[in-house]
């Protein structure tokens, strides 16, 4: 699950982090059947830990439940501290990029399937910025359009 927003909103660094989150299992399932939006969330860091805000992720078969809910990111201490510095000294915004399964083996042999998400700092585009993006994907889109046609 992509993020098409986070190019579009931000300039992206490409500094970037692989983490964790924690979730229930109807909500690692939806992410598998690739149901999710992270269009519109952001990263927070409260306390010395990262949270996943305002991500849409909904889960059949529970009721009561909030597909917005303020989800925990499991990254080490150290990668915290390192992602924060970065952001305040150059202010820069925490942005989720992509949402996806990472395979690894456990110890029994058996394949587990762990849902990571990778962050990347960036810094906010103003309007300006925004409707240039805009104008560029409309000119490639011409020049490809005019090379199928001469071939």
């Amino acid at each position: 699950m992509f993020n098409k927003r986070a190019r579009f909103e931000y300039e992206l660094m490409g500094e970037g982090i692989e983490a964790g989150i924690s979730l229930k299992g109807a909500e690692a399932k939806s992410i598998r059947e690739n149901r999710g939006d992270i269009s519109r969330s952001s990263v927070r860091i409260l306390n010395g830990e990262a949270y996943l805000i305002n991500a849409n992720i909904p889960a059949t078969g529970i009721q009561k439940y909030d597909p917005t809910r303020t989800r925990k990111l499991l990254l080490h201490k150290r990668e915290i501290i390192s992602i924060l510095t970065k952001a305040k000294q150059q202010k820069l915004q925490i942005v989720p990029v992509r949402v996806y399964n990472k395979r690894s083996l456990r110890p029994n042999g058996r394949k587990s399937r762990l849902i990571k998400i990778y962050l990347e700092l960036g810094k906010s585009k103003r309007k300006f910025e925004k409707k240039e993006s805009i104008k560029l994907k409309d000119v490639q889109r011409d020049i490809e359009t005019e090379l199928k046609n001469s071939v």
